[in-house]
């Protein structure tokens, strides 16, 4: 059996990659795009948008997870490369990356994917435990209020539609992705919060389960009474925010420029 040596993180196991300076920078020159209606087809400027935004915030969401289970004790976070923002460096790329994005594509539902690796034995305490894994819903969170400000400061009316409605739908993918990975499923976040404090025997009968929680979820909400009733719950919380939900319907609409 292989042991990763233990070490503190590096300037260099910390630097940004530019893989994710990349994907910021599609987000910054598509934004721009849709504010200046320089792109002639909007819908595609406002699908590059929404995706690169929302991959940058699936890399917010593991890093905080990362960045957590580092002061919490796993040193070697660093060395895995979580810290870079790299999605790239992830445990399991498709789950962390391609899912979710297919998941907003098929469905306009914001749903990370499993991604960063910790070693658990490493890091004492269940608080910290559950903190760890509280740390990527609670980025969404801050994400969805950040994407919820212009709105909060009455810009809605003077700041083109198309872009506004870009960031509804954005501010509508952090609320569900929240929202869904806080439920106590097993291989979501919600059940790595409580997970610490359940009993070996109910830990060891779940675990099978995990790897499918994440589908389950997904397959569920394509019930319609289930899924109608999930987004009356985040139109709610939306509004808590300020954010009409017509322009995050709008923002949906155009994202699926391959439908006109």
């Amino acid at each position: 059996m292989s042991v990763t040596p233990i070490r503190r993180a590096r300037g260099g196991d910390s630097r940004v990659s530019p893989v994710f300076v990349g994907i910021a920078a599609v987000m910054a020159v598509s934004g721009w795009a849709v504010w200046t209606h320089y792109a002639s087809d909007r819908g595609f400027a406002v699908f590059l948008f929404v995706v690169s935004g929302w991959v940058v915030s699936l890399c917010l969401h593991e890093y905080a997870h990362a960045r957590t289970a580092l002061h919490s004790g796993d040193l070697s976070i660093g060395a895995k490369g979580y810290l870079t923002l790299n999605p790239l460096k992830y445990a399991n790329a498709v789950l962390s990356v391609l899912l979710p994005v297919l998941f907003v594509i098929a469905g306009g539902i914001g749903l990370p994917g499993g991604a960063v690796y910790i070693e658990r034995g490493r890091i004492r305490g269940r608080v910290r435990h559950s903190l760890i894994s509280a740390a990527g819903p609670l980025t969404n969170v801050l994400c969805a209020v950040v994407l919820a400000l212009p709105f909060m400061l009455g810009k809605a009316d003077s700041w083109p539609p198309e872009f506004m409605a870009g960031l509804g739908f954005l501010a509508l993918l952090q609320v569900s992705a929240a929202v869904l990975n806080l439920l106590p499923v097993p291989g979501l976040d919600g059940y790595g919060i409580v997970e610490p404090w359940l009993s070996e025997s109910v830990k060891r009968q779940v675990a099978p389960y995990a790897p499918f929680g994440l589908i389950a979820v997904f397959g569920v909400l394509y019930i319609r009474s289930v899924n109608d009733r999930f987004f009356e719950g985040v139109y709610h919380v939306l509004s808590w925010l300020k954010v009409d939900p017509r322009y995050a319907e709008y923002g949906y609409a155009l994202f699926q420029f391959w439908k006109r």
